[in-house]
């Protein structure tokens, strides 16, 4: 084999291997890539709670009540108002009084309820019955159960019990204090029928109710 034959021979492997050394060095020389640095985790933002409304409260809100005024006011009627008012603002709505009006009878500071009869009497006037579900009794619708249940002595006591009677307001309850004052005490409970403004009506609701003793 001549020398040229030797050549062509050893040529391509020869090449390659300088191929192979090349990358060889090149892998030698070339730096790493730096590992970059770890993305911070993102934090997860707390989850806001919806603000709680404050509930309005139900209780304690004023309503809506009818009232029927009657007797000696301007303008007797019915009358729409507010259970916090009181008995001096349903006799506003009906006009006031009239001259006549005997305002010692009712109790003007009494808050209204649903379906109330405020019957307020001329001087001198007996009280009709349906003073039972008014405010010139002291006591509320409800309340006249209690009384029932107990039992005053018209001897004693004073103005503001005698007023817990039904059908007794501050104007009868002080005839019933002049009666026995200027009279003496009561001897028997019928004579409640002589002191002014109890008529036998009114008689037979604080019959059961009083004493004597």
């Amino acid at each position: 084999m001549n020398k040229q034959e030797m050549l062509k021979k050893y040529k391509v492997p020869a090449a390659a291997g300088a191929v192979l050394a090349a990358v060889w060095l090149y892998g030698l020389t070339k730096e790493e890539p730096q590992a970059l640095p770890p993305e911070p985790a993102l934090l997860e933002a707390p989850k806001s709670e919806p603000a709680s409304e404050e509930a309005e409260p139900a209780q304690n809100q004023p309503s809506e009540v009818a009232i029927d005024v009657k007797g000696a006011v301007s303008m007797p009627g019915i009358y729409v108002l507010s259970n916090d008012q009181r008995v001096n603002d349903a006799i506003n709505k009906a006009g006031g009084l009239t001259e006549k009006a005997d305002a010692a009878a009712i109790n003007l500071a009494q808050k209204v309820q649903d379906e109330m009869v405020i019957y307020v009497p001329a001087e001198g006037e007996e009280m009709p019955d349906v003073e039972q579900a008014t405010a010139s009794s002291s006591t509320a619708a409800g309340s006249d159960e209690a009384a029932e249940s107990a039992v005053i002595n018209i001897n004693t006591a004073d103005s503001a019990l005698l007023q817990e009677l039904p059908g007794v307001g501050e104007s009868k309850a002080q005839a019933i204090i002049d009666f026995r004052e200027t009279e003496g005490a009561f001897t028997a409970v019928e004579d409640l029928k002589n002191v002014a403004g109890i008529g036998d009506k009114i008689f037979e609701k604080l019959a059961p109710l009083v004493t004597i003793q």
